[in-house]
């Protein structure tokens, strides 16, 4: 068992995940992005395996080096939709209360990879939140607020219990939903005090999880899960399709029963989006449709996740069915957004 999260090129390669001569590729990676895999994922991954699909997700490339003429530093377009420190107000509804901008792993194909990690965007200040908060009690139309990052969860739950009570004051937010990756990443942090912090005010709570691959749902992981659904948290799925970490249909398979199994419902399987570097982890879109059509023909409807593509530059999300895009697979779509305008999206070259 790890004893502590893995953060620099030289522990991954005390550790084994890193072959000899990698270094300096991993090295030239961490000077842009940042690194940490916690002791849960580090425990995973068989170091035996070139293709192992935890490290995949973790552990720094050469392939990250690359970036493609498509790719955008804040690839869904977080920055337009900003009014001020903390808030991303992209639909009239909800809005993203973003507090912190670390996280307990950072995933390789994050789409915020520029925003997130010790370099990234910063923890909001005291003055910060407030503010943000005070935008939240300001417009009424917002009916749910979704504590994202960075990884909410990594905040103690002292100051999550705050944050908590807080919006608890706010008569117009309904529901407070919490994106995270902790249940599996970190799962001992999904204890009695942080269950209890995320029960102040009394708002409907939801817990949207981050998992790509079965393997991640270990019994700590599926213990923490239970922990909060027995509290009575909701838990929803969230998945990226990856190429060569669950572009699977048996690996899609297994992880949609698996969350089912564990009383979480699949949500959204995310398209992967345009983040500088992360070209080795995208597969078509008709490929990704192709694996959906065939999951709708082997599992129970409850098991079926939308296949989402977030329009690049804010224009926000679209379920992408064989209708939903109008164009060539070979030489780019046209897609439409929720407020029926038309955008290009590129394929690659």
């Amino acid at each position: 068992m790890a004893s502590r999260s893995i953060t620099t090129v030289d522990e991954l390669v005390t550790a084994g995940l890193i072959a000899a001569g990698e270094e300096a590729a991993a090295a030239a990676v961490a000077e842009h992005y940042a690194i940490a895999v916690t002791p849960a994922m580090a425990d995973l991954i068989d170091p035996s395996d070139p293709l192992d699909p935890i490290a995949a997700q973790f552990v720094p490339t050469a392939a990250e080096l690359v970036r493609t003429e498509e790719e955008r530093d804040d690839p869904i377009g977080d920055r337009p939709f900003t009014p001020l420190p903390g808030i991303v107000h992209r639909y009239p509804d909800r809005v993203l209360l973003k507090v912190v901008h670390v996280c307990p792993v950072y995933c390789r194909f994050c789409f915020r990879r520029e925003m997130v990690g010790p370099q990234g965007d910063g923890t909001l200040t005291a003055e910060q939140l407030s503010a943000a908060l005070d935008y939240v009690r300001a417009n009424t139309g917002i009916w749910e607020v979704i504590l994202t990052g960075g990884d909410p969860l990594v905040l103690s739950a002292r100051r999550l219990a705050e944050i908590m009570r807080q919006l608890a004051t706010i008569p117009h937010v309904k529901i407070v939903r919490i994106h995270s990756r902790v249940p599996v990443v970190d799962p001992e942090r999904i204890d009695a005090a942080m269950i209890d912090a995320l029960k102040q005010g009394g708002k409907t709570v939801y817990v949207a999880l981050h998992a790509n691959h079965p393997r991640e749902l270990s019994a700590p992981a599926r213990n923490a899960c239970a922990r909060l659904v027995d509290a009575g948290i909701v838990m929803v799925s969230q998945t990226v399709l990856l190429k060569g970490i669950n572009d699977d249909m048996t690996v899609l398979d297994e992880l949609m029963r698996t969350f089912v199994e564990n009383r979480i419902k699949p949500y959204y399987l995310h398209h992967p989006d345009l983040a500088p570097g992360t070209g080795h982890f995208r597969l078509s879109i008709k490929e990704g449709q192709a694996l959906v059509r065939a999951l709708r023909t082997r599992l129970s409807g409850l098991c079926i996740p939308a296949y989402i593509l977030d329009i690049p530059g804010g224009h926000g999300k679209i379920e992408i069915s064989e209708r939903a895009l109008a164009g060539d697979p070979d030489a780019g779509y046209c897609v439409t957004d929720p407020q029926g305008n038309t955008h290009p999206y590129p394929v690659k070259k």
